[in-house]
């Protein structure tokens, strides 16, 4: 009886320890693969940072105060992660548009792009607590 009890705590700790193991597997190659080079020599990380760097000035208190709240529905585990993701997207779209500050239109359209699908209910919600009329991004919402 107890040998067999035993046999199962033994069992089902493989089990356990083999499902955190293969989580944090996955979550370390998707790193990995983002930061290895592209046809261009940058990987999507460094250029995310490049178009961090380049659009910094471009930011006020009040547009990084809106996408510090429009990231807020992100567990804080990934918050950091997810905001350096949207705010390199929209730096992307400042430096095609040559924009000379950061625009609410701008921030709204980067982090439409930067985010699945799955995640756009969540930024409809916060735009409309913020009273921020959704219709003009329709358009970026279905691509």
């Amino acid at each position: 009886m107890v040998g067999d009890l035993y046999m199962w705590f033994i069992f089902l700790w493989s089990v356990v320890v083999f499902v955190l193991v293969a989580i944090g597997g996955y979550f370390m190659f998707r790193k990995f693969l983002k930061k290895l080079p592209k046809e261009d020599g940058k990987s999507i990380l460094d250029w995310q940072g490049y178009y961090i760097d380049e659009t910094l000035h471009l930011w006020t208190d009040d547009k990084k105060k809106l996408l510090n709240e429009l990231v807020e529905p992100v567990p804080e585990l990934f918050r950091d992660i997810a905001k350096g993701k949207i705010a390199g997207k929209i730096g992307e779209y400042a430096l095609e548009e040559n924009a000379d500050k950061m625009t609410e239109e701008l921030i709204i359209k980067g982090y439409i792009a930067a985010t699945p699908k799955r995640d756009h209910k969540f930024l409809r919600k916060k735009l409309k607590e913020k009273k921020i009329d959704a219709s003009p991004y329709e358009p970026y919402f279905n691509q």
